[in-house]
């Protein structure tokens, strides 16, 4: 069996294409599958932040971010700040991270389906967020998704252009899933699959077909 190839064909560029806009039609498609997933009790957690490239919301987002993540960031079409409501009438909203990560999840794959790609940071000024945007004090931001289509790595500084092509990997299997009794392995190491191959969105960008790349 094989993977779903929206999961297979998920990976973190940083290389987007500065040309692309995003219009509220697709914007809007995005975060209606964001807000399809599921969340503890229906509680619904998770509240966003959304830029297009060129508005104010945008460069004030962009502004937050770490000095690395700024280096490739402005070229995305857009920035959304994901961010958890920690609680509502009924007191503490459980498990209330566990439900914004669903959400963010939900986004980024339909991305994926729509021929888009996402990367997901935690590099950024969280006290700056809060105050540039007034965020109330049970509202506290965890992530900010750059989106946008695919762009060309040899536009990206050489640290970074490396880092967009090496290989994509994950921890073994076997090293995840016990049974029984904590590091008892469930699945034997020759039962593994492979990983995913390389996208067709890496191909095109001159990916060296070592794997989609990007550490998440």
């Amino acid at each position: 069996m094989e993977l779903n190839r929206i999961i297979a064909d998920r990976w973190s560029p940083r290389a987007f294409d500065g040309a692309v806009e995003l219009d509220d039609g697709v914007l809007r498609v995005l975060l209606e599958a964001a807000r399809w997933a599921p969340s503890h009790g229906n509680t619904q957690p998770a509240r966003y932040l959304l830029g297009r490239r060129g508005d104010d919301t945008f460069g004030r987002i962009f502004g937050a971010l770490s000095r690395g993540n700024r280096t490739w960031a402005g070229r995305a079409s857009a920035l959304v700040v994901g961010a958890v409501v920690t609680s509502d009438e009924r007191g503490e909203v459980p498990n209330a991270e566990y439900g914004l990560g669903l959400a963010v999840q939900n986004l980024v794959l339909q991305a994926v389906h729509l021929g888009l790609v996402a990367h997901q940071m935690g590099g950024f000024d969280k006290d700056a967020v809060r105050a540039e945007f007034a965020l109330p004090e049970e509202v506290r931001p965890v992530v900010v998704i750059a989106l946008g289509e695919l762009g060309d790595s040899g536009e990206l500084p050489e640290d970074l252009r490396a880092r967009e092509r090496r290989p994509r990997t994950r921890k073994p299997l076997e090293d995840l899933v016990f049974t029984g009794t904590w590091g008892r392995r469930y699945f034997r190491p020759d039962a593994q699959p492979s990983a995913p191959a390389t996208t067709d969105g890496a191909r095109s960008a001159g990916h060296d077909g070592s794997g989609p790349g990007g550490p998440v």
